[in-house]
């Protein structure tokens, strides 16, 4: 069954906290994020088991073990788009981005770092949201499915750049 082009508002809220060091944003929440109503919830997805490498840490498989592992590693996780058209899940699909606000979570936390997870979020936020946050972001590779040319190890490697910028002073 195709997918159809649907207009979508973001459904999920940012996290972070005060105590938050580095942003991750990937462009916009996935089929399956939507349907657990949280980030990156496609358990094909290897956002959680790449940070959690990288921590040294188990991989968070609930909801709350989630928000728990960001906001103790002082990770802050958000979407460049608070509305789109999009099929399914493809960022290729997206028509008519609209950006979301970051002003807040730059005003009450001391982020250090803006890290884009894959390209098309990189580009939008460039495009979009660079001149009002006026903070340069850092394009990582995909996490996602649709990356599985990248393996978990140089996916590992590429990401190390998160944990030099949660550990810097």
């Amino acid at each position: 069954m195709k997918s159809k082009t649907e207009k979508l508002c973001h459904p999920l809220m940012p996290v972070w906290n005060e105590a938050s060091k580095i942003l991750i944003l990937g462009t916009f929440p996935s089929v399956k994020s939507r349907e657990t109503a949280f980030y990156y919830g496609n358990p094909r997805n290897r956002f959680w088991e790449v940070l959690a490498a990288l921590l040294r840490e188990p991989c968070p498989q609930e909801v709350s073990q989630k928000k728990e592992f960001l906001l103790k590693h002082g990770i802050a996780v958000f979407d460049v788009l608070k509305s789109c058209e999009i099929k399914g899940s493809s960022d290729a699909s997206i028509r008519k981005p609209e950006p979301n606000d970051f002003s807040e979570i730059f005003r009450a936390a001391k982020i250090r770092a803006v890290f884009t997870n894959g390209k098309k979020a990189y580009e939008y936020y460039t495009r979009y949201c660079l001149a009002d946050t006026g903070r340069e972001s850092v394009c990582l590779p995909s996490t996602s499915p649709a990356n599985a040319a990248v393996s978990l190890e140089k996916l590992i490697a590429a990401w190390t750049v998160v944990l030099q910028a949660l550990q810097e002073k």
